[in-house]
């Protein structure tokens, strides 16, 4: 198995359950694992069979941004499963961190593991 990860993608939505919440956006942390095969990227040294971070990277901005859920669980699903959609990999590790929301901690958050599901 092979794992391609990002550490710390910075975004910016509106999210959560309160009032209060919603009423300014707030930064989020994510933190992904993509298992997939390095094989043919290795083989032809080429970037074209390779997962390109900077891909995965928007596509994850792009969801927060646009989404805009109330449960951080609504946000790490709606990743995941735009991840399967648009990238070869077969199992992802996902944690969304919510810094600031409890006095007291650095950041709380979700942690999601899923696997493409068969056709």
């Amino acid at each position: 198995m092979d794992t391609v990860f990002i550490n710390g993608l910075r975004v910016t939505t509106t999210i959560g359950v309160f009032d209060w919440e919603r009423q300014l956006p707030r930064p989020l942390l994510i933190d992904l694992e993509l298992d997939t095969d390095f094989a043919a990227a290795i083989e032809g040294d080429d970037v074209n069979h390779a997962i390109d971070y900077a891909a995965v990277a928007k596509v994850i901005t792009q969801i927060a941004e646009t989404r805009q859920p109330k449960l951080l669980e609504t946000l790490a699903e709606a990743i995941a499963e735009a991840l399967f959609e648009q990238f070869p990999t077969h199992a992802l590790r996902l944690t969304v961190h919510k810094p600031g929301a409890v006095p007291g901690t650095q950041s709380v958050g979700v942690k999601i593991q899923r696997q493409r599901k068969l056709r």
